[in-house]
């Protein structure tokens, strides 16, 4: 609001104020929100002009993100939040709400509080789909599958996730980074998981009595992207009660998932099989691996190892 203020005083101060005044009451009176709320509310000439302050303030601001290159670069009165306009007491008011940005920003911290294994290694930080190689038919195709996942999403909309698998290092995380920025690009919040990790985390929360809370942060984000399933050391606890239940949330509430993984559909079952400890539970690894087909289209990555 200082801000605001500051700039209604320096032009009040300045030399033809009138004409400056009449100049910039014609601009935040053809702002069309501006238009569709003082007819909705039916306000006359006086009540525009007692109300000309709050209709500047909100005017001069960024909607949608649209003047702001970024979060850090928000032009608004509040970093993160813009207005919109509201008629209380028969007076104009402002109410200031999370921007897209903001809110995205904000789920990513809640998460990042409870799952450390969450990353985005630094060779994939800025990945697009641009800068994947497509020197094979198999490559092309998975950029094209995962470009149609980003550009199909919506929140709150189901949507099946993709199982992205192929030999070690031919680039399904980087994949992965890709997605994830061209998701943040719409403004939607998506969780890497490296299942490894994620694994080892699992079993040391045992002590600090903290799983129920990496559960549900994991199970809970809008789209979670778990990284390299089949390379941890499965345990029967970690098939069933984590990564079951995580699965059997996001089926019931229709958030997608998203894999990578060096073995196909039938090598995972597999390995979802036979725990650390030798045995051998077929059942139990067909209920996982029916849910992971349920949630999710299977995508092949082929090509020569990117990182030798």
């Amino acid at each position: 609001m200082k801000k605001i203020n500051e700039a209604l005083g320096k032009m009040k101060a300045s030399p033809g104020f009138n004409e400056q005044y009449e100049q910039t009451k014609r601009e935040v009176l053809s702002d069309k929100t501006v238009q569709s709320f003082i007819k909705e509310h039916e306000l006359g000439e006086k009540e525009v002009a007692r109300a000309m302050g709050k209709l500047y303030e909100y005017t001069s601001q960024s909607h949608n993100c649209g003047k702001c290159p970024s979060l850090d670069g928000c032009i608004n009165v509040m970093a993160g939040f813009e207005p919109e306009l509201a008629m209380r007491y028969k007076a104009v008011e402002l109410d200031y709400k999370r921007c897209s940005r903001k809110i995205r920003d904000d789920e990513m911290k809640h998460l990042r509080r409870h799952v450390k294994s969450l990353y985005m290694p630094g060779d994939v930080l800025k990945a697009t789909f641009a800068q994947v190689e497509l020197d094979n038919r198999s490559r092309l195709s998975a950029v094209s599958t995962a470009k149609d996942f980003v550009d199909g999403y919506k929140l709150g909309e189901t949507s099946k996730g993709l199982y992205i698998h192929g030999k070690f290092g031919v680039g399904k995380s980087f994949l992965f980074g890709a997605i994830a920025n061209e998701l943040a690009e719409k403004h939607i919040a998506s969780m890497i998981v490296y299942f490894p990790e994620f694994v080892r985390e699992m079993k040391q929360s045992l002590s600090d009595q903290s799983t129920g809370a990496k559960v549900e942060a994991v199970k809970s984000a809008p789209v979670l992207m778990i990284d390299d399933i089949g390379a941890e050391t499965m345990s029967s606890w970690i098939r069933d009660d984590i990564l079951g239940t995580i699965l059997q949330h996001r089926m019931l509430e229709g958030l997608p998932v998203l894999f990578t993984s060096n073995f196909n559909y039938a090598e995972l079952e597999h390995h979802l099989t036979h725990s650390q400890r030798g045995e051998s539970e077929a059942l139990k690894a067909a209920r996982i691996m029916e849910r992971i087909k349920y949630l999710t289209v299977p995508v092949e990555m082929a090509g020569a190892n990117r990182r030798q």
